[in-house]
């Protein structure tokens, strides 16, 4: 897929490119992303190279990773990433995060999820949107709860993060929870509704 760029009223996301690895680098430094997203850890300058020069351009080009730079629209520094990864199945991505130290508590993450979500929805023609984070993330699982995802539980061992199996919070977001149509028909479980 060619890059793309979207829009809120705060944020813009785009495609990271090399100007961004010094600003990757120094938000990767932060001991909570290091601790609680699959980034290495101790994060090295190579390391936001391969993200910024070689992993993010290639998962444009072959579909299997749509990575976007947060950052504010009117222009600054990067506020984070967002990662909408593509799942073993039809219609099924999963979504992972990061916001920079600096600039959490400000509900751009959550703007940013919303965005990437009816994005999928409608271009990437995705029917369920994951997201999962290692039983703990409270911050994570706080923007999601925000973005509307259902929370479907824990599973155990459910995420290899550094090497080390741990239990993972896992929810969903369906179009019809954005108000969206899907690509194919959902029928919720007698008596249980297939929007909040």
């Amino acid at each position: 897929m060619e890059p793309i760029t979207l829009t809120t009223d705060r944020l813009l996301l785009r495609p990271f490119t090399p100007a961004d690895t010094d600003a990757v680098y120094e938000a990767c430094q932060d001991p909570d992303i290091q601790r609680w997203t699959v980034v290495p850890s101790p994060y090295a300058r190579a390391d936001a190279e391969f993200f910024t020069e070689r992993l993010s351009p290639e998962g444009w080009r072959d579909g299997s990773m749509y990575n976007f730079a947060v950052v504010p629209r009117e222009g600054g520094p990067l506020i984070g990433a967002l990662g909408m990864n593509r799942r073993t199945g039809p219609g099924l991505y999963e979504v992972g995060f990061w916001t920079a130290k600096e600039q959490r508590g400000r509900g751009f993450m959550t703007e940013a999820v919303l965005c990437a979500a009816r994005w999928a929805f409608t271009a990437l023609g995705c029917d369920r949107l994951e997201w999962k984070a290692e039983t703990g993330n409270d911050p994570s699982r706080a923007v999601a709860l925000r973005a509307g995802f259902r929370m479907e539980g824990e599973q155990r061992s459910g995420l290899l993060n550094k090497g080390v199996r741990r239990n993972a919070w896992t929810g969903a977001l369906l179009p019809a929870d954005l108000g969206l149509p899907g690509t194919a028909a959902y029928v919720p479980p007698s008596g249980v509704s297939a929007a909040p």
